[in-house]
């Protein structure tokens, strides 16, 4: 009975191995049929399965390499708060693109704001992995500004494992020399890819002709492909023949007419019997009368939107804080005859400083020489009008057009300054608005402005007053205009005009034109001014 019970049970064991191996093999048969159907007939097919499954095995090996090189820890740069109030800026440049090196305070981007270019610097130190705004986008304080993944000291162990993996991930087996002397296998793989070809090929359909380039916009590929049409039957009415958005609508319509076809070959004509006479000659026809010719112009480009950031937006919002203030205006004449002579003699001393000097030193000098007795025009109201702070300081604006908007900078302490310091201050404040780098602090802290547009060619003008200052003043050209001196004689005067604006709620008419007046003499007769200069 022992025995009998032994032989039962190594005969269950045997019987249940002997299953699992049939089972194994069955799932292997039906995963892989084609194995067994091709592998005496078909070596190149065999060859061919046994490379789809390396490349299979491939393509996971790079998941793992991926996974292995992003195994350090993602920090978050966000932009810091700069100040000034600022709650978002403009991403003017970038200097690193995703997978550059940083390090602490290397410059990773800079950004404009509505009242000056500031650059950023990175915190960390790593590897940049993702940038969260492209140029022009506009970024808000707080938010992350870019990804970096911090370097640890166990990257160089990562980075050599990754090395290993990427060796073994190579491919084994060249697909260039699978299939040869195989003639089936090699049809059967063009058959396969043909079709991808030809999908290739309509999704180009929009983009060339007959080996031409068609030219388009983005904007009118996207019409085309919405309403399915074939550019290269659109008739472009562009330059160079470029299709328009007018052209694309009006195929739509069916009013656009059918493209120029190949000139036709005129038959050749039968020859007419000799015996048969010429038909008479019909009389001239009556020229026909000309008519007009009405030319449709066409439309040679597309609107365009773009949003108002930077220094027009800063505008914006001073311009229109600056409509709830009652504005009054005083016009004057000033005569710049011995003005002009004095800068003529002056000029050539300050180019030896290295110094271009213009009328506008003079004009800010006598303005702060004429508020030491005047203050109340160097001084701020609230927004509410219930405190007026006078200013010790004589931080006098110049309004200047740049390219990219309106920016007012001021020379900062002109009562301490001389003319010839004012002069190379401006030339400083002047060089960097052309080239956009007016910083934070050459463009706040105005206590009075003035706006030179006799520049551009202007004689009047209406300023308006910039937030929290009181008065601004626009000084137009100087032109050469006859005058009458206290003989009765007359002569050629060199005159501008001056226009002042004014805070109503806090500055008298009188006040205003008592220290026109004042600038004015400082002007007209400037050996006046030694007298009070500091």
């Amino acid at each position: 009975i022992a025995l009998w019970c032994a032989c039962e049970m190594a005969a269950r064991v045997f019987l249940r191995s002997t299953l699992q191996i049939c089972s194994r093999l069955g799932r292997f048969r039906q995963q892989v049929p084609r194995l067994y159907h091709c592998a005496s007939a078909r070596p190149a097919a065999l060859a061919r399965l046994c490379q789809r499954e390396l490349l299979h095995r491939q393509t996971q090996l790079r998941h793992l390499q991926t996974s292995a090189a992003c195994c350090g820890e993602i920090v978050q740069f966000k932009l810091s708060d700069i100040g000034e109030g600022i709650a978002e800026v403009s991403i003017k440049e970038w200097y690193v693109q995703v997978g550059d090196k940083v390090a602490q305070f290397d410059s990773v981007c800079e950004v404009q704001s509505d009242k000056a270019s500031v650059t950023i610097t990175s915190r960390y130190d790593g590897v940049v992995r993702k940038l969260h705004y492209e140029v022009e986008d506009i970024a808000e304080v707080g938010k992350p500004l870019l990804d970096i993944e911090t370097i640890g000291e166990g990257d160089d162990s990562v980075q050599s494992e990754v090395e290993d993996i990427a060796e073994v991930g190579k491919p084994l087996l060249d697909i260039e020399t699978i299939g040869e002397g195989d003639d089936s296998v090699q049809s059967e793989v063009t058959s396969d890819t043909s079709s991808s070809d030809e999908d290739s090929d309509h999704k180009h359909l929009h983009q060339r002709v007959k080996g031409q380039k068609v030219l388009a916009t983005p904007a009118v590929r996207k019409i085309a492909m919405e309403n399915k049409i074939d550019l290269s039957e659109v008739q472009g009415t562009g330059k160079d023949g470029r299709i328009l958005k007018e052209d694309v609508l009006n195929f739509l319509a069916g009013t656009q007419p059918p493209k120029p076809a190949a000139p036709a070959v005129a038959p050749t004509p039968t020859p007419i019997p000799e015996i048969i006479p010429p038909p008479p000659a019909a009389p001239p026809a009556a020229p026909p009368k000309p008519r007009p010719v009405v030319t449709i112009p066409a439309v040679v480009g597309e609107d365009r939107v773009e949003p108002i950031k930077g220094f027009r937006k800063a505008m914006v919002k001073s311009m229109t804080l600056s409509q709830s203030i009652p504005h009054f205006g005083y016009c004057e004449e000033v005569d710049m005859t011995a003005l002009v002579q004095l800068r003529s003699e002056l000029k050539g001393s300050a180019e030896q400083y290295g110094v271009r000097l213009s009328f506008m030193p003079f004009f800010i000098k006598a303005a702060s020489m004429a508020l030491v007795q005047y203050p109340v025009l160097n001084s701020i109201v609230d927004d509410k009008c219930e405190n007026l702070t006078y200013k010790a300081a004589h931080n006098i604006g110049l309004a200047m057009d740049t390219s990219k908007g309106l920016v007012v900078p001021n020379v900062k302490n002109v009562q301490c300054l001389t003319i010839l310091e004012v002069a190379a201050e401006l030339n400083r404040l002047h060089d960097l608005g052309l080239q956009g780098k007016l910083s934070t602090q050459d463009l706040t802290g105005g206590t009075l402005t003035l706006s030179n547009i006799g520049v551009i060619g202007g004689t009047y003008a209406k300023p308006v007053i910039m937030p929290p200052e009181v008065a601004i003043g626009a000084l137009g050209k100087v032109q050469v205009l006859p005058r009458f001196d206290a003989s009765g004689d007359m002569y050629a005067a060199n005159v501008m005009v001056v226009s002042w604006s004014a805070d109503h709620r806090v500055i008298d008419g009188a006040t205003m034109a008592r220290y026109s007046n004042l600038w004015k003499s400082y002007l007209e007769n400037p050996a006046s001014m030694l007298l009070h200069l500091k």
